[in-house]
């Protein structure tokens, strides 16, 4: 900055207007550069820790880079719970979720922006209300629906008896199917999309699915795509929900394995480092192959009120 400053000095084209200019600029790239440090940093410690032996792990002074590399750390880590049991109950939650709950989502949006039925305006305030229940407050009503479901986990005609859907990859997927956010952001999108499109797609003598399935879904991939990101992130970093719904072993999402490299006493820091770098890698895979469409998306829902 200071180097930038003189340069412009010796030209002596140094206005008011310039250095003002400079100076925001200056404290905006500063301020994401420290912001880029406070994500990156502990992302950076992680990779390293899950490659440090275990006796360095608490070393002084702190090592980014361990004098041993030992990937077999990442082999101790799978070996000792059954961690691709979990990863792959994760996996499947997680990618059934989102598929319907951007679905769901979508369906939403698009009758809330463009549809004309009695109630909707209102429909769509109570949906944002929502958003100022805490989810502790629901978590008790839900958990009892889930257990009385009719006719399933044993129960009868009137959810008695049994379990219902507790303990289920059910339980996990119906409890993300929807959001405030996804109904919001695809809603606002729509509205963006004008309706003349869907006008001569009536005329045409198109049904509203037919409208909504081949005329508007081929224009709203960014906001699909940051939908799918939203919610792929965070049905897989679930913690809490996965640990009310299920009891058994088999059932463990990725998350709740990650607990079994802690004891009471003990932690085992570089195969819990191990283990959550490998949990992390869907989750940055999936952002990496939409990060282009997840900006636009983003862009394209902010502009609008």
């Amino acid at each position: 900055m200071i180097l930038g400053i003189l340069l412009l000095m010796k030209k002596k084209i140094f206005t008011k207007f310039q250095l003002k200019e400079f100076f925001e600029n200056g404290i905006i790239y500063l301020s994401l550069i420290i912001g880029s440090g406070l994500i990156i940093i502990p992302f950076l410690w992680m990779l390293s820790t899950s490659v440090t032996p275990a006796l360095e792990v608490f070393s002084w002074p702190p090592k980014l880079v361990p004098s041993q590399i030992k990937f077999s750390n990442y082999v101790e880590a799978v070996k000792v719970t059954d961690f691709f049991r979990y990863f792959l109950n994760s996996l499947f939650v997680t990618s059934t979720t989102t598929v319907i709950a951007v679905f769901i989502n979508s369906l939403a949006g698009y009758s809330l922006a463009k549809l004309r039925f009695p109630g909707r305006k209102i429909i769509f305030l109570f949906i944002l209300g929502t958003i100022m229940i805490p989810p502790q407050v629901t978590m008790i009503p839900v958990f009892i629906m889930f257990r009385n479901f009719p006719l399933l986990g044993g129960n009868n005609i009137l959810g008695q008896g049994g379990t219902g859907l507790i303990d289920t990859y059910g339980a996990l997927i119906l409890s993300g199917l929807a959001s405030t956010f996804g109904v919001y952001l695809m809603r606002e999108f729509f509205k963006s999309i004008p309706s003349e499109l869907i006008d001569a797609a009536r005329v045409d003598g198109a049904s509203e699915f037919r409208i909504y399935w081949n005329v508007i879904l081929p224009l709203a991939k960014p906001a699909l795509t940051t939908v799918t990101l939203y919610t792929f992130t965070f049905v897989w970093n679930e913690f809490l929900w996965p640990l009310i719904l299920t009891s058994s072993a088999d059932m463990r999402t990725v998350q709740l394995g990650l607990s079994a490299y802690k004891g009471q006493y003990f932690t085992d820091w570089h195969l819990l480092m191990a283990a959550t770098t490998i949990s992390s890698l869907p989750v940055l895979l999936v952002y990496f192959v939409g990060q282009k469409q997840f900006i636009k998306g983003i862009a394209m829902t902010g502009i609008k009120g």
